[in-house]
């Protein structure tokens, strides 16, 4: 077997398990465990995965967060009804932004029901979706090309944003810890904080796995968005801190009352 097919099969067990194992890898690919340590760290060094005593995994750390090729292969159903619930707030003749990451990319695509509309974004996968769609007036922001993000970010797409102005940014996040959101990356924590100055209003996206969880940088206070949703009800413990701070959660997966 090739190193290249090792690899994809080693990225197909982490999405559908989330970890690997080191010694079940080398029985199941009869290789050398020096070998399956090499096929890790070039994932790792790829922003894949990251490598922990026995093995490796997909979970978010403090300062690691999957690539996008990962992530948008889990956690559809999430997704889906967030979006949803996310596009109640668009309406059409708005200007809609959107930033990074694989929950927004869902998101994106939803918005073809909303238009006409103007989509600021520097996700490209939303670029891609969007740009020869009747209706959607595409506002493609440069800056540097992140593959493991697969969005550009930096100062070219601060300064784009900067000049620019929308009625609702939407904001997604790897982290939420008590009243503030987290990300372990710099460079996305500026453009999202560029992208929520530019907007009237801003909602942030958030799995329920991910709250409890913090990461390397703050990034925003709960308290400055205008919505912030989930798919599930988080543990109570979380749901109290969010009580305590004032902070209105929507649950995606809740029925409205009738």
């Amino acid at each position: 077997m090739k190193r290249e097919e090792r690899q994809q099969l080693i990225v197909n067990l982490l999405v559908e398990n989330k970890t690997v194992d080191l010694d079940d890898l080398a029985d199941r690919f009869t290789v050398s465990k020096m070998t399956v340590h090499r096929d890790l760290d070039d994932l790792e060094q790829a922003g894949v995965l990251r490598k922990v005593r026995g093995g490796a995994t997909i979970d978010a750390g403090t300062q690691f967060e999957s690539d996008f090729r990962i992530r948008e292969r889990q956690g559809g159903e999430a997704k889906i009804a967030m979006a949803q619930k996310a596009l109640e707030l668009v309406e059409p003749g708005m200007t809609v932004m959107v930033n990074d990451g694989s929950m927004a990319a869902v998101l994106g695509e939803m918005l073809l029901q909303k238009r006409p509309l103007t989509v600021i974004t520097n996700n490209a996968a939303i670029m891609e979706r969007l740009k020869s769609e009747n209706g959607i007036t595409l506002i493609a922001l440069g800056g540097i090309y992140s593959a493991k993000f697969n969005a550009y970010l930096g100062v070219v797409t601060e300064e784009a944003l900067s000049k620019l102005r929308a009625d609702i940014a939407f904001i997604s996040t790897p982290a939420v810890s008590g009243r503030l959101a987290y990300h372990m990356d710099d460079n996305a924590v500026r453009t999202k904080r560029a992208m929520i100055a530019s907007a009237s209003r801003s909602c942030l996206l958030v799995n329920h796995e991910r709250i409890g969880h913090t990461a390397l940088h703050v990034m925003a206070d709960l308290a400055g968005f205008d919505a912030v949703i989930t798919d599930k009800a988080p543990e109570k413990p979380a749901l109290d801190e969010f009580e305590q701070a004032g902070i209105a959660l929507t649950i995606a997966s809740e029925q409205d009352p009738t």
